[in-house]
């Protein structure tokens, strides 16, 4: 008698600062031709909390297992989206922030020398919501955008993306994180070498925090454009081993 096979994950994709969903679509159009089941929702950039509640409600709705992958920003949000999410089987961090309890953005890139970003950006103030209380949100500058964020990428490509992006609300990279979900679930982070928005030092110190699979991209923070096949080769890896099919041998990986 033949257990039935495990049902499949569905991949849910949450992009980072400066870019929207649409910075998956390379990535998504590889695990779709794996015949893999993707959901790429808007991360609001407004603060961790926030941000945080809107993917997990994302999660809860469905009823299969869920791999969570989050790039640069959307890194910090799926640490916090998944703590309390049974059906997320792993996490994959590309070029990401995995923050631990107590952590925020901020206090990561402090503690590492700077890249470029730090002196590539402006703010922007917003209405006040409450009076005295104004709100910015953080962009990165048009003519240094290239340089900091997408380096690997054509001159045409990064016309689009500078004048697209979404910026992030200056308290989201303040906002402190909860309890780590990568201290109990199966982690993969994909260590961008050539990234000029988070040190690839701080990388390589959160994915050994998290004992999480590494694997190696000689890329810019923008690697899920720039490499999607090595990105999507360490998703299927997640998606394998975390619903229970793959070996298991947590191999190392370089492209």
């Amino acid at each position: 008698m033949h257990r039935p096979a495990p049902v499949p994950p569905t991949i849910v994709l949450v992009h980072g600062a400066f870019t929207d969903a649409s910075s998956w679509a390379r990535v998504i159009s590889l695990l779709h031709a794996a015949g893999l089941t993707v959901r790429a929702p808007a991360n609001p950039l407004r603060g961790l909390a926030q941000d945080a509640a809107c993917i997990r409600s994302v999660v809860h709705d469905i009823d299969v297992p869920v791999v969570l992958v989050g790039h640069g920003y959307g890194g910090a949000v799926i640490t916090q989206a998944a703590s309390d999410a049974d059906n997320v089987v792993a996490l994959c961090y590309v070029a990401a922030f995995g923050l631990d309890a107590g952590e925020c953005v901020l206090d990561i890139t402090s503690r590492f020398a700077p890249v470029p970003v730090a002196d590539a950006t402006f703010t922007a103030a917003l209405p006040a919501q409450i009076p005295g209380d104004p709100e910015s949100e953080l962009y990165i500058r048009k003519e240094r955008f290239p340089q900091v964020y997408a380096a690997d990428l054509s001159p045409s490509v990064n016309d689009v993306l500078s004048v697209a992006q979404r910026p992030i609300a200056c308290r989201a990279l303040t906002s402190r994180s909860g309890p780590p979900a990568w201290a109990s679930k199966p982690s993969w982070y994909a260590i961008a070498t050539a990234d000029r928005t988070l040190n690839p030092t701080a990388q390589r110190f959160m994915a050994q925090r998290m004992a999480a699979t590494e694997y190696v991209l000689d890329g810019s923070h923008a690697v899920v454009l720039s490499q999607p096949a090595a990105v999507v080769a360490m998703i299927r890896e997640a998606a394998e081993q975390g619903n229970g099919r793959g070996d298991g041998d947590g191999l190392r990986q370089a492209f």
